[in-house]
C-alpha cells in the first residue's frame, strides 16, 4: 500500500505563517487524501534554482522523471518544471530546488546565502547535481565554496545504506547516474534530517529524452540497467524531499523487511 504524502509547499507555507518553525514531514501521513488533493497547488513541482552561470545544462530530464514519478507511484506533479532565484519572494513556496551545473559558477551574495539557509534550516530541500561527471569538477569546487558559507559549521557527510533516501520508495544499495564518479550520495545533515543531498553521477544526464523520445546521453559503464538505477534513485529523492524520515517509523518496518524479502 503506497504512502499518502501532502506537498510540502502546502505545509512548509502554513509553518512559516504560524511562526512554529520546522513541523516535521513525517506528520503529512496523518493527513487524508481530501486535504492535499486540492489541484495543481498539490502537485509536486520540480524547480530549478537559478544563479549566476550555466544553471540549467540539462533542460529535458526532469520532465522525463516527473512522468516515471507519476507511473510508478501515487504522487502527482506537474510534467514542466519551474525555475525561481533565491531572491524571489515565492521561494518558500517552493519546497524543493535543484542546483544543477556542468561548470564553475560565480559566488552568490551575501543576500542570497542567507535566504539559502533560512530556506533550508526551516524545511527547505535542495538536491545538487553535479553535471560534469568528472572528478574534482569546476562545478564541485564551486559548490563546496557556496555551501561551506552557508554552514560555515558544517561538513559533507557520506550517506550510507541506513539512510532514509535509500529506502524511501525504492531499497537501494548505492549511488547511480549517467557515470559513476562515486559510489555513495554526500549531504549536510540538520538534526534528523539532510537538506541538502549532492549527487556527483549526472543524475539528470540519465534522465534527460529528446522530444523524439531518444535518449540525450549515454550511461556508462552501466548502459540502460544503470539508466533504471537512475531513475529508482531520482524517484527516492523526490519521496525523501516530500516526506523526509517517515520510513524510519516502527509502523513501516515490516514493509520494508517484506520488500527485502
Amino acid at each position: 500500500m503506497k504512502a499518502k504524502k501532502m506537498e510540502r509547499r502546502q505545509f512548509l507555507h502554513q509553518t512559516l505563517r504560524i511562526g512554529k518553525g520546522l513541523a516535521y514531514a513525517s506528520l503529512l501521513n496523518l493527513f487524508p487524501r481530501e486535504l492535499w488533493a486540492m489541484g495543481e497547488i498539490s502537485k509536486f513541482r520540480w524547480t530549478q534554482l537559478i544563479y549566476r552561470g550555466q544553471w540549467d545544462p540539462r533542460p529535458n530530464a526532469s520532465k522525463r522523471l516527473m512522468w516515471e514519478l507519476m507511473k510508478r507511484t501515487s504522487v502527482e506533479a506537474k510534467l514542466e518544471p519551474a525555475s525561481i532565484r533565491l531572491t524571489d519572494k515565492a521561494l518558500f513556496y517552493h519546497p524543493f530546488l535543484c542546483l544543477a551545473g556542468a561548470q564553475e559558477f560565480s559566488p552568490f551574495s551575501e543576500e542570497e546565502i542567507r535566504i539559502l539557509r533560512r530556506y533550508l534550516s526551516l524545511g527547505g530541500f535542495m538536491l545538487i547535481d553535479d553535471c560534469q561527471g568528472v572528478n574534482n569538477s569546476g562545478f564541485s569546487r564551486s559548490v563546496q565554496r557556496e555551501i561551506a558559507r552557508v554552514f560555515p559549521q558544517k561538513s559533507w557527510e557520506r550517506i550510507g545504506q541506513e539512510h532514509t533516501v535509500l529506502r524511501s520508495f525504492y531499497l537501494l544499495d548505492r549511488a547511480a547516474g549517467r557515470v559513476l564518479v562515486s559510489p555513495y550520495l554526500e549531504g549536510i545533515n540538520i538534526d534528523d534530517r539532510t537538506p541538502i543531498i549532492y549527487s556527483r553521477n549526472d543524475l539528470s544526464g540519465a534522465w534527460s529524452r529528446d522530444d523524439y523520445g531518444n535518449w540525450e546521453y549515454e550511461v556508462v559503464p552501466g548502459g540502460e540497467s544503470q539508466r533504471e538505477m537512475t531513475f529508482r534513485l531520482g524517484i527516492n529523492i523526490v519521496m525523501y524531499a516530500l516526506a523526509v524520515n517517515y520510513k524510519k517509523d516502527q509502523i513501516h518496518q515490516p514493509f520494508i523487511l517484506q520488500r527485502k524479502r
